[in-house]
């Protein structure tokens, strides 16, 4: 019961925070930018299309932050989740450096480090796969939280090579 109870309080923090900070991008709660100082957002970053960038990243943390923290296949959550702190780490914070107090990396690494725990160990008997008895094996979940991390690779570079610019041309602006 104790690795379970830990889980559980792992899963609760790193899905939560996840979710907040979706929920910031969606509905402007917690002196979020709301969807569409979101969207601004997301545009300065480069992502095009920038609504469905916009809206995969705030899905990403608003529905798999909540199915982390329910642990409501779970594996699944982890793995977007995983992709999506790719892309946090990699576009936004990382020019940055590691300390958060410069914007740095620090904080989406150490959630991503937690979305990879619950990922490969799976959300123990207090979640609600636990308690319908669904459950993964070892390799499955090894192999989702890898395709979490190429998945944010993929987006990172499929977002660059949209918004780069053409030989005598400009990026398009949506």
């Amino acid at each position: 019961m104790d690795t379970d109870l830990g889980l559980l309080l792992l899963r609760l923090g790193v899905g939560l925070t996840f979710a907040a900070h979706g929920a910031q991008k969606a509905f402007g709660w917690w002196k979020g930018p709301g969807w569409t100082g979101w969207q601004a957002v997301v545009e300065r970053m480069g992502f095009r299309p920038v609504r469905l960038f916009a809206a995969l990243s705030v899905g990403a943390e608003l529905l798999g932050g909540l199915s982390l923290a329910l642990g409501i296949l779970t594996p699944f959550a982890a793995t977007i989740l995983i992709g999506q702190a790719v892309v946090i780490i990699l576009k936004a914070h990382l020019p940055r450096g590691f300390w958060n107090r410069d914007n740095g990396f620090e904080f989406p690494l150490a959630l991503a480090a937690g979305a990879v725990a619950i990922g490969l160990t799976g959300p123990g008997a207090v979640s609600v796969d636990g308690l319908a008895g669904l459950s993964f094996g070892d390799d499955v979940r090894l192999g989702l939280v890898l395709v979490g991390i190429v998945g944010g690779a993929i987006a990172l570079a499929a977002s660059a090579a949209v918004t780069k610019p053409s030989e005598g041309g400009t990026a398009p602006s949506r």
